[in-house]
This record gives structure tokens, sequence and C-alpha cells, in this order.
């Protein structure tokens, strides 16, 4: 009993130090992307507040701060005033299993990817109680159509996942992430393995983009056509506290992706030096970080229905496909 209650403090300053540490890291990454899309576009970004613009983040953390804070008169107020803050904390609680040292998971749970797939599922909720709490047909039809997506979405992604899990015989992140540093199967160089995971980890790519509702699967927000979606009645910081959300969800994702398909920590000397293992870790999250918004700034959004045939039509399939080979490697491996 006095073990339990003496590391729940130690639980707790890791819990609030790994939370920092993220939210720092999605406020470089709003930074970044800013930056990469000047470049791609032939404009400066963010030059003006600090160092070749890095406190610009903070300077719009400020001025979204001081902003009126506006409900409308027929809202949820309840659900309305939730939902900004749940973004965040779903998109927090995936990154609890991600195993960023070696031999050091964050929860080595038994079912870690299970519990990835759960919560990451449950960040299309504060999406919809948005559009809903709002009182707003636009918003309504972005929350409908994030649970549309989500849904959809969610089918290749739990196939996707399944490929390592089934490869490596556990759905422990942390087991998987060792029997990548054993095979080396998509990270560091090709192997029998490699015909199902490099596949499995595109699609998983492609739903975790529809998950995140980064474009081209954007279209809870479709400036276009619904406003701003489920965001249109929201003001300063909570319309701030979205796509916050949004980010860290991709940032997860990114993490998620690097340990179950990219080897992880795993990497030239990273067995030997923690500290390599979780630079090895970071360079592959940004790594799909980049990606992301490389592939955000070049492609355009889909259609509904081009979105939801795509899904149905060709991720699904494939992934069922995939899984069915997983199945028959895993098997002939062990004979």
């Amino acid at each position: 009993m006095n073990g339990s209650m003496s590391a729940l403090p130690m639980a707790v300053l890791v819990g609030v130090t790994a939370a920092l540490v993220l939210l720092t890291l999605t406020a470089l990454g709003i930074w970044f992307e800013r930056k990469f899309s000047a470049k791609m576009q032939s404009r400066m970004g963010p030059v003006y507040v600090g160092p070749i613009g890095l406190l610009q983040p903070i300077a719009d953390v400020v001025k979204l701060f001081q902003k009126e804070d506006i409900i409308p008169a027929d809202a949820d107020r309840a659900l309305f005033n939730l939902a900004p803050p749940l973004t965040i904390i779903t998109a927090l609680g995936a990154a609890v299993v991600v195993p960023f040292v070696p031999h050091l998971p964050s929860a080595d749970l038994d079912v870690g990817v299970i519990f990835l797939l759960a919560i990451g599922g449950l960040t299309v909720f504060p999406v919809f109680a948005a559009g809903w709490a709002s009182n707003n047909k636009f918003a309504l039809l972005g929350g409908m159509r994030a649970i549309a997506q989500s849904v959809s979405y969610e089918v290749p992604l739990v196939l996707g996942s399944m490929v390592p899990c089934v490869l490596a015989g556990s759905m422990s992140v942390n087991d998987i992430v060792n029997w990548q540093a054993t095979h080396h199967w998509v990270a560091f160089g090709l192997s029998l393995h490699s015909l199902v995971g490099i596949p499995a980890f595109l699609l998983f790519f492609l739903a975790a983009l529809a998950e995140s509702n980064r474009i081209p699967f954007d279209i809870p927000e479709a400036e276009s056509e619904l406003v701003a979606g489920v965001t249109t009645e929201y003001t300063g910081i909570k319309f701030a506290l979205f796509y916050v959300g949004e980010y860290l969800h991709t940032l997860v994702a990114s993490a998620v992706g690097a340990a179950l398909f990219l080897g992880g920590w795993d990497g030239p000397g990273a067995a030997a030096s923690p500290v390599l293992g979780v630079l090895w870790m970071t360079v592959k999250t940004l790594g799909l970080f980049t990606l992301v918004y490389w592939v955000r700034w070049s492609l355009l959004r889909f259609r509904s229905d081009q979105l939801m045939k795509m899904c149905w039509t060709v991720l699904t399939p494939l992934a069922v496909a995939l899984v069915l080979l997983a199945s028959f490697f895993a098997v002939w491996g062990s004979n």
C-alpha cells in the first residue's frame, strides 16, 4: 500500500512532464508548419516575434486569451465549454503507452495497441459534441461528417495496426518495438516481413490522416462548404484548443506509427544508450510529422463521397488482405 502511494507522486510527475513536453513540441510543430508551408509557397512565414519567429506561437496564445469568449444564446453551455479541452485530453491519453526509451515504456500494457486505438477513437466525440452543442447547422453537419469519417476509417486503422501485432505475437507496443529491433522489418533493411509491413504502414498513415482530420481528409472543417465546421461558433482560446488538439493528435499518431512500423527507439547505438534511443524515436516521429505537413500542402481535399468510397472499396479490403498475409507469415515463421 505504501509502495503504491509513494509511486503515485512519481507517476503524476512523469505524466505532467510528458504532457508539457508534448504540448511544447506541438507549439513548435505549429511554428514549423508555418515555416515549412511558407517555403513551399515562396513566402517567409513567422519572422518578427523572437529569433526566426520561434516565439510566434506564444504571441498567438496571448492574443487569443485576450479575445472575447462568445457563447451562442441557444447553445448547450456545458457541452460547448467542455468540448475544447476534451480534444487535448483524449490526444494526450494515447501517448501513455508509447515507448520513447529502450526498456522504459511509459506504461507497458499487454493490450497497449488496443488502448491506443480506443483512446484514438474517442477523439471524435469532443468534435461531435462541439457541433451538436453549438446549435448551428454548419457546425452540426461538420460534427456528423467527423463521426462518419472516424467510424469508417477506424476499420482500416485497426486492421493495419493488427499487422505488427500478428507478426510480433503481442499487443504490447514495447514488445512490438523489441521484435522489430530483432527483425528489422521496415526501418532498417528489407526482409520478407517488409512485403506486408510497408503496405500496412502506408495504410496506417492514410487512416491516421483521416482520424486526425488532416488534408486531404479534413471534410469536418471544409471552409468552402461549412464556414469552419464544428468550430464555427467558437472564439478566442476555445477556438485555438481544437487546433492544438488536432496538432497534438497528429503528433501522437506519428509517434504511434514510428513505434509500430519504424522500429521506435531502435537504431544504431540505441540498445546501449537510452539517450540515442530517445533521439531515434524523436527523429522518426518528427519525420512522420513533417510528412503529414508535406501531404497537407501538396494535395487538395477529397469530397465526402470520394472519402467514403476509398475507405470501403480500397483501404478496408487491402487491410483485410494484409492481416491474412501477416497471419500466414507468422504461422509459417513459427513452423
